[in-house]
């Protein structure tokens, strides 16, 4: 697994995890870095997720919009908060982030989806995704 999906995973536990307990997403990203401190490379891999993390905090009313238009017939309140998390993440990198191509991100967010989240996530997550990536405006 490359340093970049640690990263998205990770972004994903803070954003799930703050959501589900009314906290801030960055703080328990920074307790989740010391606590895993002894290990190696884990600066690369909490910068990205912090990078993520910030970002889709940042543009969250936008974000949000943009998965409320996409997402017919789905209320943000009516999806699982991980495919929230996940779908909100990846919006970012669509809409907002230059580094990864559509694609890959889109890849990423599915399987994730497949690891962490329902039968039906990665499916929906797609759909969603690619309709983000074909309706986004050039940066």
């Amino acid at each position: 697994m490359s340093s970049r999906t640690k990263a998205r995973k990770r972004a994903i536990d803070a954003l799930y995890a703050a959501e589900l307990r009314d906290g801030m997403a960055t703080e328990l990203l920074e307790a989740t870095k010391e606590q895993v401190s002894d290990r190696q490379n884990q600066d690369e891999i909490f910068d990205f997720a912090m990078e993520l993390v910030s970002g889709v905090l940042s543009n969250q009313l936008e974000i949000d919009e943009i998965l409320s238009n996409v997402a017919q017939n789905w209320t943000l309140d009516r999806m699982p908060a991980l495919d929230r998390a996940i779908l909100r993440l990846a919006i970012y990198e669509i809409s907002f982030g230059t580094a990864t191509p559509a694609e890959v991100v889109i890849s990423e967010a599915v399987a994730l989806a497949t690891e962490l989240s329902t039968e039906d996530s990665p499916a929906f997550i797609n759909g969603v995704l690619a309709t983000v990536a074909a309706t986004r405006k050039p940066i």
